[in-house]
């Protein structure tokens, strides 16, 4: 692919993936898979993650702006998640290409059906603002509380960071559902805290890939750089986006995604 049409790639995925909260690792992992059938999976799973981080980075700094972001749980999420990020960094190397890709695809599938199945709490609503000392939503002026077990989320935090790292696609697309479904959180909270906390856990994923010696280990590494540019401004366009689309629809939309890329990447193994 020619720079201008990853970069061109780079501000959709980022623009989707932070109105998601999915880091838009699940279209850019697929995406990579399809370019580069042949390729070590370590070389571009590290890739992903790298992306990722930076998409991550991007939105969460444009959510904190407009104070979406429960810090207090994010941090807690954050702590579960980085054990099992760097475990799922180690691994990737373990699985056969195939198996790889099977697995990829059947957890986007199943990811999907969870997602359609469960978008009664995708309750639209914007201009929210986030005390995370004591779980309090300000919107519409209106105060609002929601509480959650913190070992629930400790231990989703857990595998959703082991399974972001392994197949690098940040993890977003499981953790912000369970956030909605599971853990009260409204639609337009859980994605934003879903950010920050990919922030975090890409990061560290990142930097074990590095130490690996994953990245850059192939010239298809250099597209790092023309996907950065894309991400970085499309994470701004998406965090300002989405208090502008129904949270139902923003969990339709992931769920449709998912799916289509699940089938898509499915079918190269056979």
């Amino acid at each position: 692919m020619h720079f201008a049409l990853f970069v061109i790639a780079g501000i959709t995925i980022g623009t989707i993936g932070t109105i998601i909260g999915a880091g838009g690792g699940f279209i850019l992992m697929p995406l990579l898979l399809i370019l580069y059938p042949k390729e070590n999976p370590d070389a571009l799973t590290s890739i992903s993650l790298a992306i990722v981080f930076l998409n991550a980075l991007s939105g969460t700094i444009a959510y904190s702006r407009m104070k979406r972001i429960d810090y207090k749980s994010g941090i807690i999420f954050s702590l579960a998640a980085i054990p099992g990020s760097i475990l799922g960094a180690v691994t990737t190397g373990f699985l056969a290409r195939n198996i790889f890709n099977i697995v990829f695809s059947i957890l986007m599938i199943v990811g999907a059906v969870y997602l359609f199945l469960n978008t009664k709490k995708a309750i639209a609503i914007d201009n929210i603002e986030v005390d995370d000392n004591n779980h309090k939503l300000k919107i519409f002026g209106k105060i609002y509380f929601f509480s959650y077990n913190p070992k629930t989320g400790v231990i989703i935090s857990l595998f959703t960071g082991y399974v972001s790292s392994l197949l690098g696609v940040g993890g977003g697309f499981i953790h912000v559902p369970i956030l909605v479904s599971i853990l009260d959180f409204t639609v337009h909270t859980a994605t934003a805290t879903s950010h920050f906390v990919l922030a975090l856990t890409a990061l560290t994923g990142t930097i074990v890939h590095i130490i690996k010696g994953d990245l850059f280990q192939s010239p298809v590494s250099w597209n790092i750089f023309p996907l950065s540019i894309g991400v970085l401004a499309g994470a701004q366009i998406g965090a300002y986006l989405s208090g502008k689309i129904k949270g139902n629809w923003i969990i339709k939309g992931l769920a449709i995604v998912l799916v289509f890329v699940g089938i898509r990447i499915i079918l190269t193994v056979f």
